[in-house]
Protein backbone atom coordinates (compact mmCIF):
# COMPACT_ATOMS: atom_id res chain seq x y z
CA UNK A 1 0.00 0.00 0.00
CA UNK A 2 1.23 3.71 -1.09
CA UNK A 3 1.51 5.86 1.76
CA UNK A 4 0.30 9.40 1.34
CA UNK A 5 2.28 11.58 -0.57
CA UNK A 6 4.67 9.01 -1.83
CA UNK A 7 6.14 9.52 -5.37
CA UNK A 8 5.75 6.85 -7.79
CA UNK A 9 7.70 6.51 -10.74
CA UNK A 10 5.49 5.85 -14.00
CA UNK A 11 7.77 4.62 -16.34
CA UNK A 12 7.77 0.90 -16.43
CA UNK A 13 5.09 0.82 -13.95
CA UNK A 14 2.16 -1.35 -14.22
CA UNK A 15 -0.72 -1.55 -11.69
CA UNK A 16 -3.95 -3.41 -11.90
CA UNK A 17 -6.56 -2.50 -9.16
CA UNK A 18 -6.06 -5.60 -6.44
CA UNK A 19 -2.41 -6.20 -7.92
CA UNK A 20 0.81 -5.85 -6.96
CA UNK A 21 2.58 -3.21 -9.05
CA UNK A 22 5.38 -4.44 -11.54
CA UNK A 23 8.18 -3.44 -13.40
CA UNK A 24 8.67 -4.02 -17.22
CA UNK A 25 12.10 -4.57 -17.99
CA UNK A 26 12.75 -1.94 -20.71
CA UNK A 27 13.33 -3.66 -24.10
CA UNK A 28 16.90 -3.68 -25.14
CA UNK A 29 17.61 -2.70 -28.57
CA UNK A 30 21.15 -4.04 -30.57
CA UNK A 31 23.91 -1.55 -29.52
CA UNK A 32 23.96 0.10 -32.94
CA UNK A 33 19.69 -0.03 -32.90
CA UNK A 34 17.32 -1.93 -35.08
CA UNK A 35 18.26 -1.94 -39.05
CA UNK A 36 15.47 -2.11 -41.79
CA UNK A 37 16.88 -3.05 -45.73
CA UNK A 38 15.50 -0.39 -47.99
CA UNK A 39 15.67 -0.45 -51.82
CA UNK A 40 14.72 2.90 -53.52
CA UNK A 41 15.53 5.14 -56.20
CA UNK A 42 16.92 8.77 -55.18
CA UNK A 43 17.22 11.01 -58.07
CA UNK A 44 16.54 7.98 -60.74
CA UNK A 45 19.50 5.93 -59.34
CA UNK A 46 18.46 2.59 -57.42
CA UNK A 47 19.84 2.51 -53.96
CA UNK A 48 19.56 -0.52 -51.60
CA UNK A 49 20.92 -0.07 -48.01
CA UNK A 50 20.06 -0.72 -43.97
CA UNK A 51 18.91 2.42 -42.26
CA UNK A 52 18.49 2.54 -39.00
CA UNK A 53 14.91 2.33 -38.08
CA UNK A 54 14.64 5.04 -36.20
CA UNK A 55 16.55 7.23 -38.88
CA UNK A 56 14.89 10.14 -40.41
CA UNK A 57 14.73 10.62 -44.81
CA UNK A 58 16.69 13.30 -44.32
CA UNK A 59 19.63 12.45 -42.07
CA UNK A 60 19.41 9.09 -44.23
CA UNK A 61 20.09 11.40 -47.75
CA UNK A 62 22.80 14.14 -45.94
CA UNK A 63 24.71 11.08 -43.63
CA UNK A 64 24.61 8.20 -45.61
CA UNK A 65 24.45 9.10 -49.43
CA UNK A 66 26.16 12.78 -48.91
CA UNK A 67 22.97 14.54 -50.78
CA UNK A 68 23.10 17.62 -48.89
CA UNK A 69 21.12 19.85 -50.66
CA UNK A 70 18.10 19.08 -48.08
CA UNK A 71 19.24 21.20 -45.45
CA UNK A 72 18.25 20.78 -41.48
CA UNK A 73 16.46 23.80 -40.21
CA UNK A 74 14.07 22.92 -37.91
CA UNK A 75 14.27 19.61 -37.57
CA UNK A 76 10.30 19.79 -36.80
CA UNK A 77 8.87 19.88 -40.31
CA UNK A 78 8.48 23.40 -39.82
CA UNK A 79 10.68 25.65 -41.38
CA UNK A 80 10.60 23.35 -45.24
CA UNK A 81 14.85 23.71 -45.50
CA UNK A 82 14.31 19.59 -45.58
CA UNK A 83 11.77 19.69 -49.10
CA UNK A 84 12.46 16.85 -50.99
CA UNK A 85 9.50 14.90 -53.20
CA UNK A 86 8.51 11.19 -52.76
CA UNK A 87 7.05 9.50 -55.68
CA UNK A 88 6.13 13.11 -57.27
CA UNK A 89 4.64 14.48 -53.69
CA UNK A 90 6.51 17.29 -51.61
CA UNK A 91 7.11 15.76 -48.35
CA UNK A 92 9.11 17.66 -44.84
CA UNK A 93 12.37 14.70 -44.95
CA UNK A 94 12.84 15.69 -41.56
CA UNK A 95 9.46 13.89 -40.78
CA UNK A 96 9.78 11.15 -43.30
CA UNK A 97 11.39 7.74 -41.79
CA UNK A 98 14.04 6.78 -44.33
CA UNK A 99 12.44 3.22 -44.30
CA UNK A 100 8.76 5.18 -45.38
CA UNK A 101 11.11 5.36 -48.95
CA UNK A 102 11.29 1.54 -49.46
CA UNK A 103 10.04 1.13 -53.05
CA UNK A 104 9.41 4.29 -53.77
CA UNK A 105 10.81 7.37 -55.86
CA UNK A 106 12.59 10.15 -54.26
CA UNK A 107 14.07 13.05 -55.66
CA UNK A 108 16.14 15.59 -54.21
CA UNK A 109 17.89 19.08 -55.60
CA UNK A 110 20.95 17.24 -56.74
CA UNK A 111 18.35 15.35 -59.01
CA UNK A 112 16.07 18.01 -60.77
CA UNK A 113 18.44 19.30 -63.37
CA UNK A 114 19.57 17.53 -66.13
CA UNK A 115 23.11 17.39 -66.70
CA UNK A 116 24.19 20.98 -66.84
CA UNK A 117 21.28 22.43 -67.81
CA UNK A 118 19.47 23.63 -65.26
CA UNK A 119 15.76 22.87 -64.06
CA UNK A 120 13.41 26.02 -65.00
CA UNK A 121 12.79 26.33 -61.18
CA UNK A 122 16.67 26.95 -60.39
CA UNK A 123 16.95 29.11 -63.66
CA UNK A 124 14.55 31.57 -62.30
CA UNK A 125 15.80 31.51 -59.12
CA UNK A 126 18.79 32.96 -60.45
CA UNK A 127 17.38 35.27 -62.54
CA UNK A 128 14.96 36.70 -60.41
CA UNK A 129 17.81 36.93 -57.29
CA UNK A 130 15.05 34.96 -55.20
CA UNK A 131 17.85 33.79 -52.50
CA UNK A 132 20.27 35.71 -50.29
CA UNK A 133 22.09 33.54 -47.78
CA UNK A 134 21.06 30.43 -49.94
CA UNK A 135 19.93 28.21 -46.79
CA UNK A 136 16.10 27.67 -47.75
CA UNK A 137 16.96 28.10 -51.79
CA UNK A 138 16.79 23.94 -52.26
CA UNK A 139 13.74 23.73 -50.28
CA UNK A 140 12.13 26.50 -51.99
CA UNK A 141 12.63 25.35 -55.51
CA UNK A 142 11.61 21.50 -53.87
CA UNK A 143 8.00 23.34 -52.79
CA UNK A 144 8.14 25.68 -55.73
CA UNK A 145 8.28 23.02 -58.57
CA UNK A 146 5.52 21.16 -56.38
CA UNK A 147 3.34 24.14 -55.77
CA UNK A 148 3.53 24.72 -59.67
CA UNK A 149 2.77 20.80 -60.75
CA UNK A 150 0.19 21.14 -58.06
CA UNK A 151 -1.63 23.67 -59.94
CA UNK A 152 -1.57 26.33 -57.29
CA UNK A 153 0.69 28.75 -59.24
CA UNK A 154 -1.84 30.81 -60.80
CA UNK A 155 -1.72 33.77 -58.59
CA UNK A 156 0.75 35.71 -56.68
CA UNK A 157 -1.31 34.64 -53.78
CA UNK A 158 -1.76 31.38 -54.33
CA UNK A 159 1.91 31.40 -54.71
CA UNK A 160 2.37 32.70 -51.38
CA UNK A 161 -0.24 30.44 -49.66
CA UNK A 162 1.47 26.99 -51.04
CA UNK A 163 4.86 28.17 -50.59
CA UNK A 164 3.80 29.44 -47.20
CA UNK A 165 5.38 26.52 -45.22
CA UNK A 166 8.72 27.41 -46.60
CA UNK A 167 11.18 29.63 -44.43
CA UNK A 168 13.17 32.56 -45.36
CA UNK A 169 15.01 34.20 -42.76
CA UNK A 170 16.81 36.41 -45.38
CA UNK A 171 12.98 37.50 -46.48
CA UNK A 172 13.42 36.97 -50.50
CA UNK A 173 10.16 36.29 -50.86
CA UNK A 174 9.14 38.51 -53.78
CA UNK A 175 12.28 37.06 -56.17
CA UNK A 176 10.90 34.06 -54.88
CA UNK A 177 7.27 34.15 -55.72
CA UNK A 178 8.34 36.31 -59.19
CA UNK A 179 10.35 32.86 -60.19
CA UNK A 180 7.91 30.72 -59.64
CA UNK A 181 5.77 32.97 -61.86
CA UNK A 182 8.48 32.41 -64.41
CA UNK A 183 8.94 28.63 -63.98
CA UNK A 184 5.28 28.13 -64.37
CA UNK A 185 4.96 28.99 -67.64
CA UNK A 186 8.36 27.49 -68.79
CA UNK A 187 6.81 24.40 -66.77
CA UNK A 188 3.85 24.55 -68.78
CA UNK A 189 5.09 24.53 -72.13
CA UNK A 190 7.20 21.92 -71.32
Amino acid sequence: MLEAGAVVPLVGLAVAEGAQAQTAAPARLPENGITVPIATRINGRAVTLEVDARASLLDMLRERLSLTGAKKGCDHGQCGACTVHVDGRRVASCLTMAAKVDGRQVTTIEGIADGETLHPMQQAFIDHDALQCGYCTPGQIMAAIACVREGHATSRDQIREYLSGNICRCGAYVGIVAAVEQAAAQMKEA
